[in-house]
């Protein structure tokens, strides 16, 4: 790392205030920089676009101040530098005191989650002592309640550079009681500008929202996903090889062409970030709002320096009153990439007011109807458990509680590094909350139970439709339950090792001790069918047959045979042959005496051998080839002594 990044501090400081209150010549008394760059910002005296300057500390140490423009018309260009800042100067003119813009952007600095700054009064010079405390007075009231209510309030002046000693120490000692922004986590950068450098290519700037960049690092800029790699970095001016969080930040990208890239789109590491047209949000409306927000109606998405059309979808209320919260889906006319936690401003389309604005909670996978228990319920999880990643990821979970999660899939949802995820999830393993189902892939504790009790209610349905069943089919409880095969075959495992069912060969799964109530006519019944199995192993009556010899009911018959098939003590060997399970290994004894004694047998060889008919001598020897017991060469089997071992 260079010496001009180990000086940079990671705090952002920001200005606020209305046109012509002077923040500009503040920053340019703070700083020796002149943040207006623009020759329009020269020509007309007023910010149009975001200036960036640093400011030395007494230590030697650089800190970032961001210059907004005051000017209503240029709202956007104030959300996208406030989007970025950790303390604001809000700058009232002492010749003016509080103004429209004032007041609108206190608001959004609140809005945007801006929750330390200094007030100070600016041109001191041009009014008396009288006129001053009026001013102070009227700001006072202006902040009270907000997040400014006690933050210090310092009278300066740009022009004569009274004051400004005190103002820089103010800033100083609030910068050094705010902890550098973390340089972990994905890196992500909104695009403020780009530009094309001569003998450099293209470059793009703005301050990163979250981890680090270093040189040759790989950046995808979204939408539309380009790709360049980083072939040089600056922060505030300065080469360094690396730039992280809260540094204004300049990146020379190869392999991309400036022409692709605008303001709003995103610099991000590969494979984390996508864009999206839907974002589900927690939001509130300004307290001083004077027409309510509605269900559905047009708005202005602003967050970080991307500001998208679309409209606002209420989905626990149907009107947002002055100061009232709500829960919404924002669908959007194109696409934008935002991360859980983002801040966001709304304004209405027409007349361009501000509305209010929230927290991001999601993108959202589809759209979300108003007045459904479950949609709520799991915006609320996800807000309530913003800042903790653990539990962010867990309401993610939720979200699909009956569902298989991969680790891969969870880090780009929360935009959290992999090792991050890992470690969290290790946590929530620890805590109970989750379990492995393999490797990067988990399920939750919750639902792995909730889908446990639907196979087992499943099961119970299958016994109460058919009281002679001991097994069912997990086909069957699959299309009951309407779980995924992979999420079903965890719980079936789960069930098990607790001994709730058994798992059987053929993918069948019952209730352990399962027996059907028969009736003393039914036991006789079956007995009956046993014997007559046992006795004919290798040609067995058909069931009209059997009915009439033992007298009872054809149905009975199918009923108790299905039930042997069931508990496995009659194979189906195919659609209209059934056999006693133990005729199977008894018939490959047979038929390996016969090969030791012949060789390679014959079907009509193994008929005669088995003392049966064709009817059920081919399908019985279909069935031991498929099954590995015997190998066919053309007409002619022969018996696999491996497999013959196993009957040893």
């Amino acid at each position: 790392m260079s010496d001009a990044d180990s000086t940079i501090f990671g705090v952002v400081v920001g200005t606020a205030g209305h046109i012509d209150h002077g923040k500009s010549s503040l920053v340019r008394r703070l700083t020796g920089t002149d943040p207006d760059r623009l020759p329009e910002e020269k020509d007309r005296g007023m910010t149009i676009d975001l200036g960036f300057a640093p400011m030395k500390l007494a230590d030697g140490e650089l800190v970032g101040i961001i210059d907004v423009p005051g000017h209503e018309k240029f709202i956007r260009n104030m959300v996208a530098g406030a989007s970025g800042i950790d303390i604001v100067i809000l700058v009232v003119a002492a010749d003016d005191s509080v103004m429209p813009q004032t007041r609108e952007h206190l608001d959004i600095m609140t809005l945007l989650g801006v929750r330390r700054g200094i007030i100070a009064i600016n041109k001191i010079d041009l009014v008396d002592e009288d006129m001053l405390e009026l001013v102070e007075e009227e700001i006072r009231e202006t902040v009270s309640g907000t997040f400014l209510e006690s933050a210090p309030l310092v009278s300066v002046s740009a022009e004569t550079g009274d004051g400004i000693d005190e103002l820089r120490n103010s800033v100083q000692a609030m910068v050094r009681d705010l902890p550098p922004r973390d340089s972990g986590g994905v890196f992500r950068l909104p695009i403020q500008r780009v530009f094309s450098s001569k003998g450099h290519g293209t470059v793009v700037t703005g301050v990163p929202a979250s981890g680090s960049v270093k040189l040759d690092d790989r950046l995808e800029l979204l939408p539309p996903g380009l790709s360049g790699r980083v072939r040089g970095l600056q922060a505030y001016k300065v080469q360094v090889e690396k730039a992280r969080a809260g540094h204004s930040t300049a990146i020379n990208l190869a392999d991309v062409d400036y022409r692709d890239l605008h303001r709003g789109m995103i610099a991000a590491t590969p494979g984390y970030f996508s864009a999206t047209e839907m974002v589900e949000v927690s939001l509130k409306a300004l307290d001083g709002l004077a027409q309510p927000m509605i269900h559905r109606m047009p708005i202005r998405f602003l967050q970080g320096t991307m500001e998208a059309v679309g409209r606002l979808y209420l989905l626990d209320c149907q009107t947002v009153e002055a100061g009232q919260e709500a829960l919404a889906q924002i669908r959007l006319e194109q696409p934008v990439v935002v991360a859980p936690g983002d801040r966001f401003v709304l304004r209405q389309t027409s007349p361009m007011v501000t509305l209010g604005g929230g927290e991001v909670l999601d993108r959202s996978r589809w759209r979300l109807k108003a007045g459904k228990d479950f949609v709520v319920d799991s915006m609320r999880r996800k807000l309530d458990a913003l800042g903790t990643p653990a539990a962010f990821l867990t309401s993610l979970m939720h979200e699909g509680e009956l569902e298989i999660h991969e680790a891969s899939e969870l880090a780009k949802r929360a935009a959290m590094t992999a090792e991050d995820v890992a470690s969290c999830l290790d946590q929530l393993q620890e805590s109970g909350q989750i379990d492995a189902v393999s490797n990067g892939k988990w399920v939750l504790r919750e639902g792995l139970e909730r889908g446990g009790q639907r196979v087992l209610d499943a099961l119970d349905h299958s016994y109460r439709e058919d009281p002679y069943r001991i097994s069912v089919k997990v086909l069957e409880i699959r299309d009951r339950t309407r779980l995924g095969d992979h999420f079903l075959e965890k719980v079936t495992d789960d069930l098990a090792a607790s001994g709730k069912i058994e798992k059987m060969r053929g993918g069948r799964i019952l209730q352990p001790g399962r027996e059907p109530q028969f009736s003393e006519g039914e036991k006789a019944a079956l007995e009956s069918i046993r014997g007559h199995l046992t006795k004919q192993l290798y040609d067995p009556a058909r069931a009209e047959d059997l009915a009439r010899l033992i007298g009872v009911e054809q149905a009975l018959v199918e009923k108790l045979h299905a039930f042997l098939i069931d508990r496995g003590e009659v194979i189906r060997i195919s659609t209209d042959v059934a056999l006693l399970a133990e005729a199977i290994p008894a018939a490959v004894k047979k038929l390996a005496e016969l090969f030791e004694r012949e060789g390679a047998f014959s079907a009509s060889q193994a008929k005669d051998q088995l003392g049966t008919t064709r009817k059920f001598a081919i399908p019985l020897l279909e069935y031991l080839d498929k099954n590995g017991w015997t190998r066919r060469n053309g007409d002619r089997r022969e018996i696999r002594q491996d497999k013959l071992q196993e009957l040893s």
